[in-house]
């Protein structure tokens, strides 16, 4: 998933926002049935495509942050079962490998947020 220093492409950005809408859909309609989650409560946040769109990396976060790490490694575990009922949802002719990641841009923007408070106090 390294890009090497090239400009993301429009096509990579378009896929990678086609999945990102179709897992919110899958994920809101909990039909991925992946044992002890709930996918209600998953949100995806970012979708970034390799170069050769055969490889998702998708930037997810429980609702509130809860138990992030465990629901992380639960997806990544049935990261098979999403992509085949993905499958169903989008016409590629290569569907990517998923590739869950937590999504730390939320806690890294609190941390901005909390340091620009500091220093206008």
């Amino acid at each position: 998933m390294k890009n090497s220093g090239k400009p993301i492409t429009q096509r990579q950005l378009r896929v990678g926002e086609m999945i990102k809408q179709a897992l919110g859909v899958l994920f809101i309609r909990d039909e991925a049935k992946i044992s002890n989650l709930s996918t209600r409560e998953i949100t995806v946040t970012e979708v970034r495509m390799s170069p050769d769109l055969k490889t998702a990396k998708i930037f997810v976060m429980p609702l509130g942050g809860k138990n992030s790490d465990e629901v992380i490694e639960k997806l990544k575990m049935s990261s098979f079962v999403v992509r085949k009922v993905l499958s169903k949802k989008i016409i590629m002719k290569f569907l990517p490998k998923l590739f869950f990641v937590k999504d730390d841009s939320f806690d890294y923007a609190e941390k901005i947020e909390n340091l620009i408070k500091q220093t206008n106090k």
